[in-house]
């Protein structure tokens, strides 16, 4: 999964559809997992790096990244063609 490619992201987690209009800012660890989404990583490999750069338990950490994802997904923010 990747976020879209006609996004844009700024370097203080800003994002923008502009197929929509639509614009939407995130904290430094959902700018973190779009980093990481868009460097093709998986849903793992975000939970693992996210687990050691933030003070969190594996629980909380795995319901809240499914969350955003779904947020992601909802807002078509996700490439839907990406795997």
């Amino acid at each position: 999964m990747k976020i879209s490619q006609n996004i844009a992201i700024s370097e203080n987690g800003f994002l923008f559809n502009p197929a929509t209009g639509d614009s939407f800012s995130t904290n430094a660890c959902g700018k973190e997992i779009i980093r990481l989404l868009q460097e093709g990583q998986s849903q793992a490999q975000i939970l693992e790096a996210l687990q050691r750069e933030f003070e969190v338990d594996q629980a909380s950490l795995e319901k809240d990244l499914a969350d955003f994802l779904y947020m992601l997904g909802n807002y078509r923010l996700l490439d839907a063609n990406a795997q």
